[in-house]
């Protein structure tokens, strides 16, 4: 019975990272006094998540931590060194792909990430032989891995697209693949990306359209699917309108043919119509149906954008004046609201549509500007009262002023 829980004692002894345990890492020691690549590694693991989470360089590299001789990297003693770049995301999932192993650190940890990896087109293309497609470390670091919270690390969400780059915006790099390099100097124009540098972390990266461990380019025929899962609202609609079967049939992108792609700025009503800067005639000609139908939508936003600048200024003068109109900047806003819904069904392409709600917002507006102008009126009208008022008051008090000065006199004799 002693013997049995001696051996237990040993190998829960084992079991904890030598780093817990307060053992001396004799990889550290002597890759410390080193120079160069050599001594980076030590440099930089203390910050580590790996380092951080108890675990030792043993534990990835094998060999024996507590041997200051050369011998600790014995291929007897289990040391198995640096991994080949075609080694490095199996080296990874030793780990990473153990559930059980995994869940001692965190519970929410996912360990699904090899398999994702295996059907990407980098993991199919390193399974190839083809060591410039991004690994593992590639994307995460090697010895000062930080968890993706971590504001400083590669995979947070305000460093993902940048991360990409360092591969994708590489021309010579990327060189014979046949893909832009673009994308990246693209990505930084958009409002994506401008939403994402004030701060908004649900703003969408590289990661989020193209996924990341299982990262596959999205593919022409499933672009609104993509656009969808956040903008889901705008893929319902877009799902009943015409050129959902029209860009089917041409097997065209439909998102991008009017928004682009990484470079997807914020829209705005001139897209609508057939002026210089409308995307509808990059397609419709004069005299088709389309054309029409986004002439008429154009016709709509602008008259109900109109309708809305023109009672808000009524408003503002009124305002200035010190009149109340709260309940028609309340009424205003509706109008408002009515404008952002008439953009949004533009992605039905109807202009039956679109016009409820622009005729809905047009009569909010004509109320409201007409409450402006009453309010107007009676600033005029209190004003002239004032005037008359005062009038009234000056020549009383002249008059008094000359009544009290007579009788004030004396008497002529």
């Amino acid at each position: 019975m002693k013997k049995i829980l001696v051996a237990l004692l040993m190998l829960v002894w084992a079991l904890i990272p030598a780093a817990a345990r307060g053992d001396t890492d004799s990889c550290i020691t002597c890759h410390s006094a080193l120079e160069g690549k050599l001594a980076e590694p030590a440099k930089v693991f203390d910050q580590d998540i790996h380092h951080q989470s108890g675990l030792t360089c043993a534990d990835c590299h094998g060999g024996d931590l507590h041997d200051d001789s050369l011998n600790a990297m014995s291929p007897a003693k289990g040391f198995r060194g640096a991994p080949k770049k075609t080694q490095v995301p199996e080296f990874c999932a030793r780990c990473h792909s153990n559930v059980t192993f995994m869940h001692n650190f965190n519970p929410k940890a996912r360990a699904d990430q090899y398999s994702q990896y295996l059907t990407s087109v980098h993991g199919k293309r390193l399974k190839q032989g083809d060591t410039k497609v991004a690994a593992c470390v590639d994307c995460h670091g090697v010895h000062n891995m930080l968890p993706a919270s971590d504001t400083r690390s590669p995979t947070n969400v305000a460093n993902v697209a940048t991360t990409c780059a360092h591969c994708h915006a590489n021309a010579v790099y990327m060189k014979g693949y046949g893909i832009p390099t673009d994308q990246f100097a693209r990505y930084q124009k958009s409002v994506h990306a401008e939403t994402l540098a004030q701060g908004d972390t649900s703003a969408p990266t590289c990661t989020t359209c193209h996924g990341n461990h299982g990262a596959t380019p999205p593919g022409v025929s499933s672009v609104p699917n993509v656009c969808g899962t956040c903008h889901v609202f705008f893929a319902q609609l877009f799902e009943k309108s015409p050129h959902r079967a029209a860009f089917a049939k041409l097997n065209l992108p439909g998102c991008v043919q009017c928004h682009s792609n990484h470079e997807i700025v914020k829209p705005v009503d001139d897209w609508v119509g057939v002026g210089p800067k409308s995307v509808c005639a990059n397609c419709h000609t004069s005299g088709e149906k389309g054309y029409t139908e986004a002439e008429g939508m154009a016709q709509d936003l602008a008259k109900l954008r109109e309708g809305i600048e023109r009672a808000d200024t009524t408003l503002d003068t009124a305002e200035r004046s010190g009149m109340e109109v709260s309940s028609a900047r309340l009424e205003l806003a509706s109008a408002n609201e009515d404008l952002v819904k008439a953009r949004v069904n533009v992605h039905t392409f109807n202009e039956a549509e679109v016009r409820k709600l622009t005729d809905q917002g047009a009569g909010i507006s004509t109320k409201t500007h007409e409450a402006g102008l009453a309010a107007l009126h009676e600033r005029d009208v209190r004003r002239k009262g004032l005037g008359v008022a005062l009038i009234t008051i000056v020549i009383t008090i002249g008059g008094l002023y000359l009544k009290i000065r007579q009788m004030e006199s004396p008497p002529r004799s």
